[in-house]
């Protein structure tokens, strides 16, 4: 905790920043303690990745002061910020993946023996730093061979490994499992308990209920509030994130499916080929997807979607069978997929958002000899603007400067305005703030009233039991059960998805004929 009479560790006064068309930050003022937890909460666009980019040197403010143990700092380099014990941990994973872990670790940094890489220290070091954050791995193994939560992993451990004073996590937790997430909270308990500092961004409430000392809260790139760690609950934290109370999260509304839209029977995917999936989406129903990291979830979407080709079974949408080569037939039998990583897999982050919601509509808005119709491409950005509440300067504004949650709402634009039979939803609040997953839960709910087929992917239990009218449980590969809305309960899903249940949904009569 912060020392009675010693000044703060890293104090930020009055800090200012803008962007092309954007104010992101605006005489912001942070403090943070030796040995403390601050959590720093925000809405997207907020401010926060921008403030912890310039605490750690990668850009520069355009007014304001940071001090460093009570004397002015002057934070102009990433190696200018580590030099200072300063580290950050990227939301998107920040490694080179044709390396192995210790070098990742080392990257920059190599040490060096008679004029040559001392690859014995780094394997010595890297093992010992990996220890620490709970990974028993080599350090000589590639970094693309390991999955996505404990490469997260490895760029925790690369940032202990400089010795750092504050370490400044940026949605550390969005890709780790639940054992993987627990291992975190202890990493950074013994941090706090040897008396460095950590900047923790989530917007997994219940994370700062457990780990954080102190709460600040930025909205609109301006100061919103402070609470003190006998202050911190969720209420309280949503209130100054968002400015107003949300009442009811989920907002579900009663509404009658219809006949079957998507229809998998006896599916087999390339990634678990030793099980035949079956099941059913209605059209105006919403079904959660649940199951434990390494369950086939996305793998399934992926299926779905035509991404990766099935091995067997049949599928059919509104009654008709179909066979996906490619997401492009799957574009053209109304099914569209929102997936997990929306950076690398939904967007062009260096074009336009007006390019990135008409790409999907290309094929069928070009006029003769391939020229894009200006008019359909500016009359349906607009369109998905007003109704998604994209918050950006203008359509002509590059992706890559909006705000996550904004940059979620301009791939279901993309979707949206190809009036999708079925939508296929990865991980949609990934990394979302509260007041625009309420936002995105009342599009679904909106999209479901109109007679769209929803089937969504989540690890947040909340979320699935919230959003769901029925819910699919996955267990290694396959279907090991169904629950209808009246039978949800975290301890039932977590029965299928540890496979405590014999039996899969193939097998039970929640794989019933519609």
């Amino acid at each position: 905790m912060t020392a009675t009479h010693a000044p703060p560790l890293l104090e930020a006064r009055n800090i200012s920043k803008r962007f092309p068309g954007v104010r992101a930050l605006h005489n912001v003022n942070l403090r943070i303690g030796r040995g403390e937890v601050l959590a720093l909460l925000g809405e997207n666009g907020a401010g926060k990745s921008t403030l912890m980019k310039i605490l750690a040197g990668i850009v520069l403010p355009d007014a304001g002061q940071l001090l460093l143990d009570g004397q002015p700092l002057d934070l102009d380099s990433v190696r200018a910020a580590a030099a200072c014990g300063i580290a950050l941990i990227h939301q998107e994973l920040n490694l080179a993946d044709n390396l192995d872990v210790g070098a990742n670790i080392f990257l920059g940094r190599e040490p060096h023996r008679l004029g040559v890489l001392d690859r014995r220290t780094i394997r010595r070091e890297s093992a010992a730093v990996l220890q620490s954050v709970g990974l028993d791995i080599s350090p000589g193994t590639l970094v693309r061979d390991l999955p996505i939560g404990k490469q997260q992993l490895v760029e925790i451990a690369k940032a202990l490994s400089v010795n750092a004073r504050l370490l400044i996590m940026d949605e550390p937790s969005s890709s780790l499992s639940a054992k993987e997430t627990e291992t975190l909270f202890q990493v950074v308990r013994d941090l706090r308990d040897r008396g460095v500092s950590v900047i923790y961004i989530t917007h997994r409430l219940g994370e700062v209920q457990e780990l954080a000392d102190r709460v600040a809260v930025l909205r609109d790139g301006e100061n919103a509030g402070e609470l003190q760690r006998d202050e911190i609950d969720h209420d309280r934290m949503v209130r100054l994130m968002v400015g107003r109370d949300i009442s009811q999260f989920y907002g579900r509304r009663p509404h009658g499916a219809g006949e079957p839209v998507l229809e998998a029977d006896g599916l087999v995917t390339p990634a678990n080929p030793a099980h035949r999936l079956s099941f059913h989406v209605r059209a105006g129903e919403i079904v959660g997807l649940a199951g434990l990291v390494g369950a086939g979830r996305t793998e399934l979407l992926r299926v779905l979607f035509g991404v990766d080709p099935a091995l067997a079974g049949e599928l059919r949408v509104a009654g008709r069978p179909v066979k996906f080569h490619s997401p492009a037939d799957a574009i053209r039998a109304g099914v569209a997929l929102v997936p997990e990583d929306r950076k690398q897999e939904g967007l062009i982050v260096g074009m336009t958002v007006k390019q990135n919601v008409s790409l999907a509509g290309l094929s069928r808005h070009c006029r003769r000899m391939g020229v894009l119709s200006r008019r359909y491409e500016q009359e349906v950005t607009a369109e998905m603007i007003r109704r998604l509440n994209i918050k950006t300067p203008s359509a002509s504004q590059v992706v890559h400067y909006l705000s996550g949650g904004n940059q979620q709402k301009v791939v279901l634009g993309k979707w949206l305005a190809m009036r999708p039979r079925v939508l296929l939803l990865d991980e949609p609040t990934r990394g979302i703030d509260v007041g625009a997953k309420e936002e995105i839960y009342e599009l679904m709910e909106g999209l479901a009233e109109t007679g769209v087929a929803i089937l969504f992917v989540s690890s947040e239990m909340e979320e699935i039991m919230g959003m769901s009218d029925r819910v699919l449980v996955m267990h290694e590969g396959r279907l090991s059960g169904e629950l209808a809305r009246a039978e949800l309960s975290e301890e039932a899903i977590m029965r299928l998805a540890t496979g405590s249940v014999a039996g899969g949904v193939a097998d039970s009569a929640a794989a019933r004929a519609p």
